[in-house]
């Protein structure tokens, strides 16, 4: 059962947020920003991970300290729900494109947190949303999920669909490396013997 819940409470957020990983992409996320809220239905969507991602947060301040802490908490259950590891491809990678934007990811549930994110978004919101958040959450996803991360933007110019495209193209990458490896049963995709 490659499942896990997570609650985490601090002096700004309360955040739980549940995920199958053998799921059907099936979301129900409510964190208060609307923005964000779309951007993680796309990665259950295209991740095929079901997801309830449930957030209260100071937004009388700014949607900083949510965005962050949801992917904490989104990192915390990843992990959570891969316990060793064994059996997964471990690797994924998606060369994604949306319209005017074109977005490719490879990453490594190594354990090893890295992030390079080169999404350089030309607007400063979308709607009311900062557009630094997309890389925040994407940092806190990283390294609490203990994943080597690489995201870059290759084309675009509407921060939108940049923004949109990154979410769906980790969502894919993602979806192929917690899939498990039908050639390797129940290893460890590691020479180590551990991840």
């Amino acid at each position: 059962m490659r499942k896990a819940a997570i609650s985490r409470t601090t002096a700004e957020t309360g955040i739980t947020v549940e995920i199958d990983l053998d799921g059907t992409g099936q979301y129900d996320n409510r964190t208060g920003v609307g923005f964000f809220d779309h951007m993680l239905d796309q990665l259950s969507r295209h991740a095929l991970i079901d997801m309830s991602v449930q957030a209260t947060g100071d937004l009388h301040i700014d949607a900083h300290h949510t965005v962050e802490d949801c992917g904490i908490a989104l990192g915390q259950a990843l992990v959570q729900a891969l316990g060793d590891k064994r059996g997964i491809s471990r690797y994924g990678e998606c060369h994604l494109a949306m319209d005017d934007a074109q977005v490719r990811c490879a990453l490594d549930l190594s354990g090893r947190p890295y992030l390079v994110c080169n999404l350089n978004l030309p607007a400063e919101r979308i709607g009311t949303f900062d557009t630094e958040l997309v890389r925040e959450f994407f940092q806190a996803l990283a390294t609490h999920g203990g994943i080597t991360l690489h995201i870059n933007r290759l084309h675009g110019f509407n921060s939108h669909h940049i923004a949109e495209a990154a979410f769906k193209a980790v969502a894919r990458a993602l979806r192929q490396a917690v899939e498990p490896d039908p050639r390797k049963g129940d290893a460890i995709p590691s020479t180590k013997g551990a991840l």
